[in-house]
């Protein structure tokens, strides 16, 4: 069996209606197994005007807008029309992308008919109620995701930090990586673009603090606000600019006054904006690898991030930028003002991280995946072709006695 053979039946919350990191990262696989030969279904909520097109076959299964935060979906499951298209499709792996209700139907229809399930971690979704106020909700998402993650062959998760936190919680023992690539079409220093800061008012000699990403409170846009404000306290003169959007638009603009609002770009015009910075800083801890600070590597930028999971693994401390213990606003402060008052340090460290983000090409990423495809596929074959043992006459008396 080759990658050719396989029939991939993927399944996503978010495929293509609101770009993001992790459906990025999808949508390049499905593109990499297409090139390969393979077949790939996706199913995934759908809607009338998607963030960007699908890359392959998108069948939509039931979902509804999730209350405040509208611009996502909720699945619901599977529906009739669906597991219709599933058996018509017959896939040879199932692969799991979010642990919502539609992945826990799919995971049912794949065990009984005996497929081979793999899942893949893209955010920690156990860390998600602790920004709105109800972090005692975690242990009890975190049980559901346990239940759920060992019921699947094999996880795959964006880095080895966070792995080792699967792990730790238990969540499964068959965990294998499944990095990132980047774009160095996009995301080369080469791009940085004078013009373009002077036409938002950016002075040449201004010092820019970068935000890329949604807008949300789970990225850590209140560590990012306090720091800022205690970089003013403090008289280091820099300018913050922040690319994306998201629901915590006013708010993140009302506790950052000043600050510049490029809203969402991308292709060139994220690759221009990114380069055009001076540094990024990535305080979210909600990360399983952090597509932004590879990219701001790649672009020739020192990375400021919190000490968690994804930027571990990416952000060498001293070398390629700082890592900063999460929530630490002064800890934070410091180590930017270091870098405003320090060209040289920050050329150093940026020029260190573009040479490290060259080790990652999309396809050798992919790739590997492909080849976890196909031994989760041959492991289930073998033991499905395996002769079930008939009990010993003695162990039928044994029970018998025991009975």
């Amino acid at each position: 069996m080759d990658i050719a053979d396989l029939r991939v039946a993927l399944f996503s919350g978010n495929y293509n209606y609101v770009r993001d990191g992790a459906n990025q990262a999808l949508n390049r696989l499905v593109d990499f197994l297409l090139r390969q030969g393979a077949a790939v279904r996706v199913y995934a909520p759908v809607v009338s005007q998607p963030a960007f097109p699908p890359t392959g076959d998108l069948i939509g299964v039931p979902a509804v807008p999730i209350p405040f935060r509208s611009e996502y979906r909720f699945p619901l499951g599977l529906s009739a029309k669906n597991k219709t298209d599933l058996e018509r499709f017959s896939p040879t792996v199932m692969h799991l992308a979010s642990p919502d209700p539609t992945a826990h139907a799919a995971l049912g229809w794949a065990e009984a008919r005996h497929l081979p399930v793999l899942a893949s971690v893209h955010t920690r979704f156990e860390t998600y109620p602790r920004y709105y106020g109800m972090g005692f909700a975690e242990p009890w998402l975190e049980s559901i995701l346990k239940r759920f993650y060992n019921r699947c062959d094999a996880l795959v998760a964006p880095s080895e930090s966070m792995a080792e936190v699967l792990r730790e919680q238990g969540m499964s023992s068959d965990i294998e990586i499944w990095s990132r690539g980047v774009d160095r079409e996009i995301f080369d220093p080469r791009h940085r673009d004078l013009e373009w800061r002077r036409s938002l008012g950016i002075a040449d000699d201004d010092v820019v603090v970068g935000f890329l990403g949604r807008l949300v409170m789970e990225k850590g846009l209140d560590v990012f606000a306090d720091t800022v404000a205690r970089l003013r306290s403090q008289g280091a003169p820099h300018k913050v600019l922040v690319i994306g959007k998201g629901p915590a638009h006013d708010w993140f603009a009302e506790r950052v006054p000043g600050a510049i609002f490029a809203g969402m770009l991308t292709g060139g015009d994220l690759g221009r904006a990114v380069a055009s910075m001076d540094m990024l800083l990535n305080p979210s801890v909600t990360e399983t690898f952090g597509n932004v600070t590879l990219e701001a590597m790649a672009s020739g930028l020192p990375v400021v991030a919190a000490r968690a999971t994804g930027s571990t693994s990416l952000v060498v401390d001293g070398e390629t930028g700082r890592l900063v213990e999460p929530g630490d606003s002064a800890a934070f402060a410091e180590v930017i003002a270091t870098y405003i008052r320090d060209a040289a340090l920050r050329h150093k460290h940026g020029a260190a991280g573009e040479l490290r983000s060259l080790t990652y090409s999309w396809d050798a990423i992919n790739g590997s995946v492909a080849e976890l495809y196909l031994r989760l596929a041959e492991r289930k074959a073998l033991v499905s072709a395996a002769p079930r043992q008939r009990p010993s006459a003695a162990h039928n008396t044994t029970a018998q006695r025991s009975g």
